[in-house]
């Protein structure tokens, strides 16, 4: 059976994602095409892509060779960790990584920018092969000097606001009003940064599915288009919970808890954020500005007089990663290099620190007049 296969470009970085199932890729040119550019592509010959050149992901189903890395990461020996929120078996052996989760049936190869992965069904193989063309794309770029921040951000006219803070900051929601208020969304919780010789900072996107609360969904007037795409069969993403897609199949509109305190979200693919939400998405811009939210639904929407300033907790390195650990050795020791330089120039750009609360429409007002304010020229 011939391969089909998508190419996938970020700046400098470029990754081919190649399967025998024309799902599979076309799962990633969705997945990519909206904040990078993912085309069709011929499909790769010989051993590969070599390193520096671009990276290859071969994904495909096939449950004997899932038990037979098992099989492999078992003789040979392994740790356990976690990756993408599911148990992980990892092993290393004369250069090359095998890792497999049992739970999902995927297991993988990888040999330096050359990674396979197999499963026994093709969604996951599919999710998973998008996972890693991310990753690979991410090591290319940390290589040549771009950093991961935990950011959301949005554009106008080539300058980006980014909006920075711990988990229930406020990052999502500033990006989305913002969005909501003609902004391009460039990223919705984490975005690549680099300092630029003429001293700029350029931010690119980092796609990833969003996830974006039943309460936000109905204070900005789209919980109940989503609704009507939900019940007229269309799919979010598949790592939503499925207890979400009942809440919103129920019409009800209150947030959804799992039991350890995290609320659960509609997970929304990249280009589900232009066709259902009707937003505007960015693909590239110049740091303009820094906002750092705190939500407090029982406060009144005002510019804090404090001094939160960026620090190098905001960054993801190989150390404060928790979700995508490197576990194919891909990133390069010298990724951690320009952090200090991207703090610092960063530091220099207005920013300001925000109350927000759960008022949709005073929330929009403040943001779109700070967020001018720091980055309309």
């Amino acid at each position: 059976m011939p391969l089909t296969a998508t190419h996938i470009a970020a700046d400098t970085a470029t990754v081919t994602v190649a399967s025998q199932m024309e799902e599979i890729t076309e799962w990633s040119r969705r997945y990519f095409g909206p904040w990078w550019n993912a085309t069709p592509a011929k499909a790769p010959t010989g051993t590969g892509i070599a390193e520096g050149r671009g990276a290859l992901v071969l994904a495909d189903t096939g449950p004997n060779r899932v038990d037979d890395i098992e099989t492999l990461i078992h003789d040979y020996g392994f740790a356990e960790t976690e990756y993408a929120g599911a148990r992980t078996l990892l092993s290393r052996h004369d250069g090359v990584t095998h890792a497999a989760q049992p739970d999902e049936r995927l297991a993988y190869q990888a040999d330096r920018y050359r990674l396979t992965i197999v499963g026994e069904h093709p969604q996951p193989v599919a999710v998973a092969a998008a996972r890693l063309a991310r990753e690979l794309v991410r090591a290319q770029l940390l290589a040549d000097g771009w950093t991961v921040l935990h950011a959301s951000a949005a554009v106008k006219d080539g300058r980006a606001v980014l909006t920075l803070g711990k988990k229930g900051a406020g990052k999502t929601t500033t990006a989305l009003l913002l969005a909501r208020q003609g902004w391009g969304l460039l990223a919705n919780d984490r975005v690549f940064a680099r300092t630029e010789a003429d001293g700029t900072v350029k931010v690119l996107p980092w796609p990833s599915a969003a996830a974006i609360g039943l309460g936000l969904l109905d204070a900005t007037g789209l919980y109940d288009p989503v609704r009507e795409r939900v019940l007229a069969g269309e799919q979010l993403h598949p790592t939503q919970h499925p207890s979400v897609t009942e809440a919103l199949g129920d019409g009800r509109r209150e947030p959804v808890w799992r039991a350890d305190g995290k609320e659960l979200k509609p997970q929304f693919f990249p280009d589900q954020l232009a066709t259902w939400l009707g937003l505007t998405l960015a693909t590239e811009a110049t740091a303009a500005g820094l906002l750092f939210p705190t939500v407090n639904p029982e406060a009144s929407p005002a510019v804090l007089a404090d001094d939160r300033a960026l620090t190098e907790s905001d960054v993801f390195s190989t150390t404060t990663e928790d979700r995508y650990p490197d576990i194919f050795g891909l990133i390069p020791a010298t990724a951690s290099d320009n952090t200090t330089a991207l703090v610092e120039q960063l530091g220099q750009l207005p920013h300001r620190s925000l109350m927000l609360t759960h008022d949709a429409a005073a929330n929009s007002a403040l943001l779109t007049k700070t967020a001018d304010d720091i980055a309309v020229v």
